[in-house]
């Protein structure tokens, strides 16, 4: 996978920022200097004219109180203004260092042909059958990016809609894998509201940023896979003024690409460009989720997982796990004598039989 950087914060880091007492020792120097050069140049013209030649007095060089604090007042406002031009002038001196992480831009992975596309779409596929309208969306976006020569790689966000156990995450974490980006699951169950994702602002208890900052400042990478899990769970959390922080709601404006651009921190409050962002949505049913998201997000139709796939991914990742082709072979039977109607198999249960068979197989044996 390619890597390029583009910015992402609307941020500037000057090498060296002098203080005030350095500005005024500087200014006080260069205006002494200037009334000497300023009487030399006059003595010039005097003896040209035919006049006296007359010493320079240095102490009548001396500042005055006026001079004094006319330095004071311009080495201030020097101070002032380059803190106004980094953009983070109102944050301390922590939370400057985070955002310094990404003073030069951060990395975005790319595709670098259509071949590699094909070769990753195929692997993704042969890993999840099943996820195939999933895979199909990702294979185009990817073949897309290539033919117009961007930096990175990007995708419209998924909304994957599925029964529940059919690996709707681990595809998320799988594709992560194989774009060489780092990936960030955010529970919609277990998070109040918008917070957790994308961060409150001061005068919180918890102020902070959210997940998508943190992972983007902690990868230095622009582009990484945002996982939001079962989606149609999301809560919101109500101030006491009747102010609503509802985690679809925040969603919105990071779905579409022109505002994502242009987003800004609620935390940090500086500007992030999160357009290049992948956003994987993932929801049982669509019970819950507002129009705007869904007219963002159109749903993509997941079928249940057969036996027949979870035999398949069983060895794959029994394989995977170095678990001798018995133990597999006994998972398959496991799998293929399992009802429908009683609630499996399912992913879940696929993965948690292989650890269990790992554990017991690594198990040091009792004398």
């Amino acid at each position: 996978m390619l890597k390029s950087n583009i910015p992402i914060a609307n941020i500037r880091v000057f090498d060296k920022t002098p203080t005030v007492a350095d500005l005024e020792r500087r200014f006080a120097q260069f205006l002494r200097g200037f009334r000497e050069q300023r009487f030399v140049a006059q003595q010039v013209d005097r003896i040209a004219e035919g006049g006296p030649e007359e010493t320079f007095d240095l102490s009548a060089n001396s500042l005055s109180m006026q001079d004094k604090m006319k330095i004071v007042r311009l080495a201030m406002t020097y101070v002032e203004r380059q803190e106004a031009a980094t953009g983070m002038q109102h944050l301390s001196t922590n939370e400057r260092n985070a955002l310094r992480r990404v003073q030069s831009g951060a990395t975005v992975s790319r595709v670098s042909t259509e071949h590699d596309a094909d070769v990753l779409a195929a692997t993704l596929h042969e890993d999840m059958p099943w996820m195939s309208p999933a895979t199909e969306h990702i294979w185009h976006a990817m073949r897309q990016s290539v033919r117009e020569g961007r930096p990175g790689f990007k995708f419209a966000p998924l909304l994957l809609l599925g029964p529940p156990g059919i690996g709707k995450s681990h595809w998320a974490r799988r594709l992560g894998k194989l774009l060489e980006v780092p990936t960030t699951v955010v529970e919609a169950t277990g998070e109040p509201g918008s917070f957790a994702l994308v961060g409150t602002q001061r005068g919180w208890g918890s102020a902070g940023p959210g997940k998508v900052i943190e992972t983007i400042l902690r990868e230095k990478c622009a582009n990484p896979i945002m996982v939001v899990d079962e989606v149609e769970k999301a809560g919101e959390v109500s101030s006491r003024k009747g102010l609503r922080f509802s985690l679809t709601d925040a969603l919105l404006p990071l779905l579409e690409s022109m505002t994502a651009k242009t987003w800004q921190c609620p935390y940090y409050r500086v500007q992030f460009d999160l357009s290049w962002v992948g956003w994987v949505l993932t929801a049982n049913s669509l019970h819950g989720l507002p129009e705007p998201l869904l007219s963002r997000c159109p749903p993509l139709n997941l079928p249940p997982v057969s036996k027949q796939h979870l035999v398949g991914f069983a060895w794959r990742l029994g394989r995977a796990h170095d678990l001798p082709d018995e133990a597999i072979a006994g998972i398959e039977e496991i799998i293929m004598s399992c009802q429908r109607s009683i609630g499996g198999p399912s992913l879940r249960t696929v993965k948690r039989m292989i650890t269990r068979a790992e554990i017991a197989y690594t198990r040091p044996l009792l004398h």
